[in-house]
């Protein structure tokens, strides 16, 4: 029983971990479309690890954030998707608290 504890523990720190570095990435310097690109793929690894859960919410907004990345070949970054990007990744952030 003494290892399901750690176990938790070590669970609760990896969600954690997850959730930090994926605030972090959003907030970073840089342009927010390449960070946000860079943010979701981490959250992709927390959820294939099993460290965060894709609540049905979250799901939603990936893929509402998966459509304002999206761009032509030879469309530049920018506009409507960064700010609609900031807006996600903010609304994200919040949700990750119920992952």
């Amino acid at each position: 029983m003494a290892n399901d504890g750690a176990a938790a523990a070590s669970h609760a720190a990896a969600a954690a971990a997850a959730r930090t570095a994926f605030r972090e990435q959003a907030d970073a310097k840089g342009h927010v479309v390449e960070n946000a690109r860079i943010a979701v793929a981490g959250l992709e690894a927390a959820f294939a690890a099993g460290v965060l859960v894709r609540t049905p919410a979250l799901g939603l907004m990936l893929d509402d954030l998966a459509r304002a990345l999206e761009q032509d070949d030879g469309q530049r970054l920018g506009g409507k998707s960064a700010e609609a990007a900031r807006f996600i990744l903010r609304a994200i952030s919040r949700e990750l608290n119920s992952a």
